[in-house]
């Protein structure tokens, strides 16, 4: 986010504010409802609204916008929590809540009735609805529009103090009826709601609505930019007007960007809880879904995400990501950290016949080629190995080089073997394959007097230690529509496949999110939820090549 011609129009607009003297510090923030996990979308935000703060030299609030608690509870607090820690942002350790504001929201409640701007209503939600119009007709006034400031008090001050059952009154301020924009045509600021509360637990039995809360929210902790999406755009006339109305010396300024839409995942809350109390998913960190938990629990970095926002920019106009962005993303942060192990998913048995069967070796090669500092991979080898069956064929097809009958490959980093026979199980399998060795072409950087043009990577079958290894596909298809006429999801209901196969040795000490590449498979890690020491879990985070490009 450095030179100017880097610079975004937001970063733009707060320099101009700067060099204006229309703020002294900048201050921003992410302020999440505590009504779900956050997804991809709200690290976008999270991430983007912290490094403005940094790039101005400037703070960061973690601030939970809890007014409907209807829909909140702490565990939800508990997980927002976790997800913007482990995206390393750092908000001074302080987090904040909408609803340490109830009193001072109350009270400017009631300076808009006293200046006439705001009055109680007992018209129900579906009056309110049909008395406010729509885009082709204006609204009409609410019979309870005039009444004096003295009742509009002590009507508020009765709801307060639960007087009226849920939706019997509510307090609306008053702006236009006949406003193109029905966000300003008396909107509702306070209802009742009777019901407990996560942080201030019996204390109200009213609660300010999002749209009036928030603007307040942000001008008591002294934002200087409301960053958002663009939804909230024809939210921004009332945003203003709240903060102007409030009488705030230094009114925070909302600007919008267009949300992030990445192609192909599901980020609604409403459909990922669909697909949680389905179970169709194993909770709102299952690594098919797109929260942060699971992109967490599937593999993915903080810093490859943070490379991810990055790269798919800051925009005025709604628009596509595609998914392979973010693969692309996790790969370039992965390559050169990780280490290159053997680890075989659909495994058959290779016995090499010539090699004595009391004897196991040990081998090296780097754990990256890319990276040699990470260290020396030391592995075992002996006559009995696990390959991959898709490396056997019986029968094969053109250009393939891989291990057949009278064939020669190279098992990585050890020897040259030919194929002279298999067995097949009683449904037909190849179930072990056996070979030859040429002892005089082992990998220890000798000259070898002649080249094959297959090879194939293996695991020590008298060490080895079985292992579950976990294939992700999309679980929605853009293409074929995510969501069903009837409104259900359209998911895959072949987005997950488990295989059972081998790793070598060194694996065995695996700890959860601990991330590796299997050779030729792709980048996996250790599953924190299903995995033990007894029963290994890796997911794969993405596999090894893309037709994406930037």
């Amino acid at each position: 986010m450095g030179d100017t011609q880097s610079k975004n129009f937001i970063e733009v607009e707060i320099e101009n504010d700067l060099k204006n003297n229309k703020n002294k510090e900048i201050v921003t923030r992410f302020p999440p409802e505590p009504n779900g996990y956050l997804h991809i979308g709200h690290a976008k935000s999270i991430i983007y609204n912290y490094q403005i703060a940094k790039k101005y030299n400037g703070k960061f609030h973690l601030r939970f916008d809890d007014t409907n608690p209807q829909k909140e509870n702490e565990e939800y607090v508990k997980s927002i929590i976790d997800d913007v820690n482990w995206l390393g942002v750092d908000y001074n350790n302080e987090v904040l809540f909408a609803s340490n504001y109830f009193d001072k929201m109350y009270e400017f409640a009631v300076l808009l009735i006293k200046k006439g701007l705001a009055y109680v209503c007992d018209l129900s939600a579906d009056e309110i609805k049909k008395y406010r119009g729509d885009y082709n007709s204006i609204g009409k006034n609410s019979p309870y529009r005039d009444r004096s400031i003295e009742e509009n008090l002590k009507l508020f001050e009765e709801m307060r103090n639960g007087k009226y059952e849920n939706g019997e009154k509510t307090l609306r301020a008053k702006i236009d009826m006949s406003s193109p924009n029905l966000n300003m045509r008396d909107p509702v600021i306070y209802r009742i709601a009777k019901i407990n509360h996560h942080n201030t637990k019996d204390k109200w039995c009213i609660y300010p609505m999002y749209d009036f809360a928030h603007p307040l929210e942000d001008a008591i902790e002294g934002i200087s930019h409301s960053l958002c999406t663009l939804e909230f755009e024809d939210h921004r006339p009332f945003y203003d007007w709240v903060v102007k109305n409030c009488e705030f010396k230094y009114p925070p300024r909302q600007i919008e960007f267009a949300k992030l839409y990445l192609t192909n995942v599901i980020t609604g809350k409403r459909y990922i809880k669909e697909l949680v109390d389905k179970k169709i998913v194993d909770g709102w960190d299952d690594p098919r879904l797109v929260t942060i938990s699971a992109l967490k629990r599937r593999g993915y970095t903080p810093n490859s995400l943070k490379n991810f926002v990055e790269l798919s920019g800051i925009s005025k106009a709604n628009s596509s990501c595609d998914y392979e962005l973010l693969e692309y993303c996790i790969r370039e942060d992965l390559k050169l950290k990780t280490k290159r192990m053997m680890a075989i998913l659909d495994p058959i048995k290779l016995i090499i016949e010539n090699y004595p069967t009391d004897k196991i070796e040990y081998l090296e090669i780097p754990y990256n080629v890319e990276n040699e500092s990470i260290g020396i991979h030391r592995f075992s080898f002996s006559n009995e190995l696990y390959i991959e069956r898709e490396d056997f064929q019986i029968n094969p097809p053109n250009k393939y080089y891989r291990l057949y009958i009278g064939n020669e490959v190279r098992l990585m980093g050890a020897y040259y073997i030919k194929a002279t026979r298999y067995e097949v199980d009683e449904f037909g399998n190849v179930k072990t394959v056996y070979a030859i060795f040429d002892e005089n072409t082992k990998q220890d950087g000798r000259v070898i007097d002649r080249k094959v043009k297959g090879t194939i990577h293996f695991v020590d079958a008298k060490t080895a230690k079985s292992a579950e290894f976990r294939i992700f596909e999309n679980l929605v298809d853009e293409e074929k529509g995510k969501i069903n006429p009837d409104g259900t999801i359209n998911y895959n209901k072949n987005s997950l496949t488990k295989k059972y196969g081998f790793i070598e040795k060194e694996l065995a000490d695996a700890k959860a999110f601990d991330s590796f590449q299997f050779i030729r498979t792709g980048y996996f890690n250790v599953d924190y939820k299903d995995s033990s020491k007894d029963n290994l879990v890796f997911n794969r985070i993405v596999d090894l090549k893309s037709s994406f490009k930037l």
